[in-house]
Order: C-alpha cells, then sequence, then structure tokens
C-alpha cells in the first residue's frame, strides 16, 4: 500500500512538473483580437491558440474576412506582437 501511494506522490509531481513548462498566454484572447482587428479591419470567420515557430512559440491565429479576401494575423500570446500578416489562399 505504501508503495502504492509514493507511486502517486511521484506521478503528481511529475505531471505539475509537466504542466509548468507548457507556456501559458500572457495576454487574453480578447486583447489579442483587438491587436489583429487593428491590422486588419473586418470580420473575424475563424481564431484559435496554437503553438508554432515564431515570436514565443504561443501564439493566437485569426482568419479575417476584409473586403472578400480572408487574411490570416498571428498574435503573440506572451508578448501581443504582431507575429503574421498574410492573405490566407487555402492551401493548408
Amino acid at each position: 500500500m505504501r508503495k502504492l501511494a509514493v507511486l502517486a506522490a511521484s506521478l503528481a509531481l511529475c505531471g505539475s512538473a509537466f504542466a509548468a513548462t507548457k507556456p501559458a498566454p500572457k495576454i487574453d484572447i480578447a486583447t489579442a483580437r483587438a491587436i489583429a482587428l487593428h491590422a486588419v479591419p473586418g470580420k473575424i470567420v475563424k481564431e484559435e491558440l496554437e503553438t508554432e515557430r515564431g515570436g514565443s512559440g504561443l501564439r493566437y491565429s485569426f482568419d479575417i474576412r476584409a473586403k472578400g479576401v480572408v487574411h490570416e494575423v498571428g498574435v503573440d500570446a506572451r508578448d501581443g506582437k504582431l507575429l503574421e500578416n498574410s492573405i490566407d489562399d487555402g492551401k493548408d
């Protein structure tokens, strides 16, 4: 029984250490939306928080329809910097 308790405690510690290494956003999605819409005024048709190269590695990604064209806008979730502003060609 004691071995089981020790194993459970060890797994709990490992899990919390792993969770601490996962990056967390420092800006909220509402702030990121405002940054993205400032770069490309239009209507957000898709948004997500994703891990990707560039910046801190954690970004909010927005697809914004503006004048019939969809733009992909990336905002760093840690510092709010604009990482991407391109036209989405739909080939992904």
